[in-house]
């Protein structure tokens, strides 16, 4: 009886709405065990980021070595990383211990809109880790910021961004959907270069706390890699499941007329 068992990279938040807090709620939730290793520290609320700082590139290392010399990982998530040292680190370690199923979510700014990684890191993780990953999790905002592209997530837009994305080795992209001009449906493409696309839609979920769930998804497809499942099952499996804790969650917020009650609170 073996318990799969998912290593997430991420920014703590101390709110626990998003980043390693999250994460390791998720990936508990679906019913693996959950690794974290921590990437930067952050002061966060409801309201958004105020602070953010990258853990020295020697902790996050001998934090992810400490874990990986002691248990085998079936899955990774990573998510804010912070500082090109940290992504070295990073790329170093999963040719080091071989790691598979690897999930990235690129984050570049928070929803409030702190930036969360320069231009410096952002050519590191491009050049180091998107020839490594087994899924890419960009919203519009990271692919336009990645690819210096306006792209307003039209459908006929999907080839040309694989394409690019391609271009700098990406095997696979789930470009999603959530930023885009669809009104009634979230429409996410998953893009890969011998499968060609797949579309993944649910109904929109109308709140303007959208605040984690990029961070969300991406644990929970690692999760579901962990499991054996395949990436397209993975996908649509997490994506059904973050559609109805959005949700639950904001029928909860609508029914007891609190302006302030946060949906976070309630994802997972």
């Amino acid at each position: 009886m073996h318990t799969p068992t998912v290593l997430t990279i991420a920014g703590f938040d101390p709110y626990g709405g998003a980043g390693i807090v999250l994460d390791t709620k998720v990936i508990h939730h679906l019913g693996a065990y959950g690794l974290s290793a921590i990437s930067a520290m952050t002061a966060q609320n409801s309201k958004g980021v105020t602070y953010s700082s990258a853990i020295d590139a020697q902790e996050l290392r001998v934090q992810l070595e400490t874990l990986l010399d002691d248990i085998k990982i079936d899955a990774l998530k990573i998510g804010m990383l912070s500082s090109a040292s940290n992504i070295e680190v990073v790329s170093d370690i999963i040719d080091r211990y071989s790691i598979k199923n690897i999930v990235l979510d690129p984050i570049i700014k928070s929803s409030s809109g702190k930036v969360l990684l320069d231009d410096k890191a952002l050519e590191v993780i491009i050049k180091k880790l998107f020839p490594k990953v087994t899924l890419l999790t960009p919203n519009l905002p990271e692919i336009n910021h990645i690819l210096g592209s306006s792209y307003q997530g039209e459908v006929d837009e999907i080839p040309q961004i694989a394409k690019a994305f391609f271009g700098k080795l990406v095997d696979a992209v789930l470009i999603k959907g959530g930023h885009s001009n669809q009104k009634d449906e979230a429409i996410d493409y998953l893009v890969t270069n011998n499968l060609g696309a797949t579309k993944f839609k649910t109904k929109r979920v109308q709140t303007t706390h959208t605040h984690g769930t990029g961070c969300f998804l991406s644990s929970a497809i690692a999760t579901n890699l962990a499991f054996g499942k395949p990436l397209t099952q993975s996908i649509q499996e997490a994506k059904e499941l973050l559609y109805q804790r959005l949700y639950l969650a904001s029928n909860i917020q609508l029914n007891y007329h609190d302006k302030t009650c946060d949906r976070r609170e309630m994802l997972i």
